[in-house]
């Protein structure tokens, strides 16, 4: 019987995941990993994970990190225990969290990589407009950097969440949320051409709408788009290892760069959390080193 009831919470505990917390399929998946995992070790040591103490869950977590060198992976893994038992007291199964006190590794805060103006413009001018797929690929990479668009939320967009007439996209990003995003008048131009030939092309009925899709009529994947853009990279002479994202932060700097307000960006960006965006005010500690040896007169020589 117990065991029974454990079985309901584990699917009560996905219902949660999915439906109350809004997370995405990947972290979703991520997190029930995480959960597996504590679950066979609690199978092999006798550990009840539903009512267990500090002092398990440390001993798990020791054992677990000793094949686990990635910080990141360490933290994502901590992550997945701790949302575990915050359901669990959401819902009453426990009085108090065993694993509030847990701690991880502290991840390094890497700076991204960001294009320059001239890269940008580089990168685009390496599309073959004379291709079949000419036209959508402009207007893609217009769309990822001229609206900070995440990649996975460029592969979902759909023709009915696009408003040309109001100038904006209705973008459904993490956890499910949406935020009105504006369409720049460069991507709305290209986008134009791109829905010209799309009309063209023999789109798959279920693909019907989605904003872009493959030579085979077939919604675009993550990994087409990252291939595309690592190509076009590679045409137009850039060297730095870039990927869609890099066009979203790309985005972010040159608003910031240009003196638009951080609150603006991370509206933009979607991001929940303002300490997200804030990393966009160290990516151009370069030009301040520029500056000083520009302008201070003991570099003057």
């Amino acid at each position: 019987m117990a065991k029974e009831i454990t079985e309901n919470i584990y699917r009560e505990y996905h219902s949660w995941l999915r439906l109350e917390r809004g997370y995405s399929p990947n972290t979703v998946e991520g997190y029930e990993q995480d959960l597996q995992r504590l679950r066979n070790y609690g199978e092999e040591h006798g550990v009840d994970i539903v009512h267990t103490s500090f002092d398990e869950l440390q001993e798990f977590v020791f054992q677990e990190f000793k094949t686990i060198t990635s910080a990141a992976t360490q933290a994502r893994t901590l992550a997945g225990i701790h949302s575990w038992y915050r359901f669990l007291l959401y819902k009453d199964y426990i009085d108090q969290d065993p694993s509030e006190l847990l701690e991880g590794p502290k991840k390094d805060k890497h700076l991204p990589t960001v294009l320059s103006l001239d890269e940008v413009n580089r990168l685009m001018a390496a599309i073959d407009l004379s291709s079949n797929e000419g036209h959508r690929n402009r207007a893609m990479l217009e769309m990822l950097y001229g609206s900070g668009l995440r990649v996975s939320e460029l592969t979902n967009l759909r023709l009915s969440q696009i408003y040309l007439d109001e100038h904006y996209m209705l973008i459904l990003g993490k956890g499910s949320k949406q935020r009105l995003v504006p369409l720049s008048p460069v991507a709305e131009e290209w986008f134009g051409y791109w829905i010209q030939d799309r009309n063209r092309w023999s789109v798959k009925p279920e693909a019907q709408d989605y904003a872009f899709v493959n030579r085979y009529g077939r919604p675009l994947t993550r990994a087409m788009v990252f291939t595309i853009i690592r190509r076009l990279c590679a045409e137009a002479g850039i060297t730095k290892t870039i990927s869609p994202h890099t066009l979203r932060h790309s985005f972010a700097t040159h608003l910031l760069q240009n003196g638009a307000d951080l609150r603006v960006i991370q509206q933009l960006l979607g991001h929940e959390d303002l300490a997200t965006t804030e990393i966009y005010t160290h990516v151009d500690v370069q030009d301040l080193r520029k500056a000083i040896l520009q302008y201070h007169p003991a570099n003057k020589n």
